[in-house]
């Protein structure tokens, strides 16, 4: 079953991230159905020095994670990889959840660690800047609770040195034990 508009509304960024592991992952691509249960999340709050929107900073990168929760913030990183995210909350809270890692269920090679990162699982998904703003309700891109949910481990958020003792967060969530996870 689709997740409805009100799971992305939640003002708690960090229950969302966790929930969302164990939830399936749907993309329409090239018209084929892709799909990945999500192992690995991390949050982002404008509280806090590792997110696009700390501070509350409006940029045209960032203008999507200021809409309503329950739609895709996809962006460029290092020029190279796209990265696919999610916006929680509401309308002028910018706070989202980093997808890290999917276990390919459909659609999608079975190959070792090809969706074992946030750029991997996007290429691989075909998700693309065209995803950017697209409603996670709707039938190009969306996710489904298909009724599993794995135990957690907390973690710090990779790659954010740069946010000083935000770095320090344990806002990444794994799905314990699974071999799809980034290393």
């Amino acid at each position: 079953m689709k997740l409805n508009k009100s799971f992305y509304l939640s003002d708690n960024v960090l229950d969302v991230a966790k929930c969302l592991l164990g939830k399936r992952l749907c993309v329409i691509a090239c018209g084929e159905l892709k799909s990945g249960i999500i192992v690995e999340t991390e949050a982002y709050s404008y509280k806090e020095k590792a997110c696009h929107a700390y501070n509350f900073k409006n940029t045209k990168r960032t203008a999507t994670l200021f809409e309503n929760g329950g739609v895709a913030y996809v962006y460029l990183c290092y020029g190279i990889h796209k990265l696919f995210n999610i916006v929680t909350n509401v309308k002028g809270i910018p706070e989202g959840v980093l997808i890290r890692a999917v276990e390919p269920t459909e659609g999608i090679a079975l190959k070792k660690k090809i969706t074992s990162g946030p750029g991997k699982l996007t290429k691989a998904m075909g998700i693309t800047l065209q995803h950017n703003q697209m409603d996670l309700t709707g039938d190009k891109i969306w996710i489904e609770d298909i009724n599993h949910q794995p135990e957690i481990e907390a973690s710090k958020r990779i790659g954010v040195d740069y946010a000083g003792e935000d770095a320090e967060l344990l806002w990444r969530f794994t799905s314990k034990n699974n071999h799809w996870i980034s290393k």
